[in-house]
């Protein structure tokens, strides 16, 4: 049974960090390509960031240097570290999980994010 769940959301003021984990359980973390998305009302899901399995990354244009994605297979969990927060930053934002060995894909219920002063 695969698992995925967020944490680290919150309040934080524009211009503050924030760090969002994903934890996967079912063992098929290191196997997986792992990806943040965010969601707001009245819009559509959009990619933030992702990483492969292998480790390289790519984030989406909005980003601007400001997000790093990163993985720890030992830990089953995957990092989204979020500085220079924007008050459009506001969102529910959610974990995907694409398995190499397998045509499904897994989401978490997402942990939201406010930023505002």
């Amino acid at each position: 049974q695969v698992q995925v769940v967020e944490s680290g959301g919150g309040l934080v003021q524009p211009g503050g960090s924030l760090t969002l984990s994903c934890v996967v359980s079912g063992r098929i973390f290191s196997t997986s390509a792992m990806a943040w998305y965010r969601q707001t009302p009245g819009k559509q899901r959009e990619l933030v960031a992702g990483i492969t399995n292998g480790g390289t990354t790519n984030y989406a244009d909005f980003v601007q240097g400001r997000f790093t994605i990163s993985r720890d297979n030992a830990k089953d969990t995957a990092y989204l570290q979020m500085n220079n927060l924007k008050v459009e930053g506001t969102a529910v934002y959610c974990c995907n999980v694409e398995p190499k060995f397998s045509p499904s894909e897994y989401w978490g219920l997402g942990t939201r994010v406010t930023v505002s002063s």
